[in-house]
Parts: structure tokens; sequence; C-alpha cells
């Protein structure tokens, strides 16, 4: 039997109850797949000592409770040996509860940025949300949610590398800036090796745009198809005043830029 901790109806949303730990199912709507063991401890031993202050939420399916949120506090009570848990007994729907869920999740302080951004695109693809209405559900304004959802285009190995090497989303903001993934990736290497801190990663990615929008230098192909019957000429012209009797050189040097041909003609004989 559950035992009220007001007088109230039991199914009302508002009603908290003590119930059994042993009678509550897992949420299979549930976001959140790993838990810090750490904190998981340190809140059972808060549990231990103080009891669980905020109650977790369920709702009645037939003779069953689901977990709709507080899985951390459930986790946490069973490892502190609690039998019972406070709860609030809703009568929302499983599309109600999973969003909840989903929201409860989002909303916490431990998540990382890209966890949160998964969450926020999961939030919008689930129940065909509009960022604002997204954003309206999260207490956050659009353009905090934008700027989450575009973290999501880095790739994967690049998201995999800020997480590991503990980077901000300002870092990853920046690698938003360069337009490609090998882009993104090389410099980002570059970041980690030399310990770039958000605003010499700024100035850094601003040099490589910099860098990026300087024309390139072009090596001249010299065609000699177009200016053959020229340099016939001038050769011909050096043959005719040797047969003349003029003292004449004829000297050819090519660079990237042109051809270079020197003639010498000298005043008096060699």
């Amino acid at each position: 039997m559950l035992s009220p901790l007001r007088k109230k109806p039991i199914y009302e949303n508002t009603s908290i109850v003590m119930l059994p730990i042993g009678r509550i199912e897992p949420n299979p709507a549930q976001p959140r797949k790993v838990f810090n063991a750490d904190e998981l401890r340190e809140l059972s031993h808060s549990i231990a000592e103080n009891g669980v202050i905020q109650p977790i939420t369920v709702r009645k399916i037939d003779e069953r409770f689901v977990l709709v949120a507080g899985e951390r506090r459930l986790r946490a009570a069973i490892m502190a040996g609690l039998r019972e848990i406070p709860a609030i007994v809703s009568d929302m729907d499983e599309r109600q509860s999973s969003l909840v869920a989903l929201i409860e999740n989002l909303q916490r302080c431990d998540l990382d940025f890209f966890e949160e951004a998964l969450g926020i695109d999961n939030l919008i693809r689930t129940y065909n949300f509009s960022q604002e209405e997204a954003a309206r559900k999260l207490g956050k304004s659009q353009s905090a949610v934008s700027n989450k959802l575009r973290l999501l285009k880095l790739p994967r190995k690049v998201i995999k590398l800020i997480i590991e090497n503990n980077l901000t989303e300002r870092h990853a903001r920046a690698l938003l800036r360069l337009e490609n993934s090998e882009l993104q990736e090389s410099a980002l290497q570059n970041i980690i090796a030399r310990n770039l801190n958000v605003s010499q990663t700024d100035e850094y990615v601003e040099r490589l745009l910099v860098e990026k929008t300087k024309p390139s230098p072009k090596r001249t192909v010299f065609v000699f198809k177009d200016v053959r019957p020229f340099v016939n000429t001038i050769n011909h012209a050096v043959d005719t005043m040797r047969s003349s009797g003029i003292k004449a050189d004829l000297t050819k040097k090519e660079d990237d830029s042109a051809l270079h041909m020197t003639i010498s003609i000298y005043k008096t004989p060699r």
C-alpha cells in the first residue's frame, strides 16, 4: 500500500506518495544512457544522510509505475539502500512522459555541449518541433538553440577529439568557421598540439581564413605553339646577318614567366 505524504488523491498530478522502489519500472524513452559513477556515489551518500529532497516523477499504467523523471535519484536511492522513494504520480501519456524525460535531461548542468546539441536535435526530430518551439520548451533563446545545433555540423572525428581533449564550446564554434572537414581536423590537431586557449584559437582560425583568401601564385606555362613562328623569324634574322658577314649571337633563357632571347651584334670582328 502506498503511504501518502499529504492527504490528496494519490493520482493527481500534484500528489506525492512514498512508492516502493521495487514497483518502479525504468522509462523506455530515457534519453540518457550513461550515468557518472562518481556522481551517483556522491548523491547516494547525500541521500543516505539527508533523504531524497526532490521527488521523482512516475506515471501509473494499470498496476505498474513507470519512471518519467529522476533516474539519477532513483539509482542513487537504490545504492543508498532505500526501499521507498518520494514520487509524484502523474497522469501524463507516453508522449508527454518521454518529452518530460528528454527536457529534464537537457536542463541538467552536467551535459557536455555536444550531448546537449544532440538532445535538442532529438527533441526537434521526435516531436516535430520548430527551433522556436524547442527553445520555448527548454527556456532558451532561439539563437542559443540554433548555435547548439550548428555544433553537430562538425565531423564525428573532430567532435571526438574535442571531447577527449576537454576543449570548450567556443573552440568548437571557432572550427565551424573553416570550410571543410579536412581543414577543421588539421586545425584542431594544431590547436591541441599547441594547447591553444579560446582567444588564441580564434586568432589562429582568423589567420587561416586570411591566408585562404590570398591569391595563390600561378605558374605561367609557355605555349610554344603560339609563338614559334616569331621565334623562327628571330632565328632566321640572326642567320641572315651572319651570312652577310655581320657577327651576331642569339642566346635564349626560359623561366616561369617568359622566354628571354638576347641578340648581340658586334661592331668589330671577334
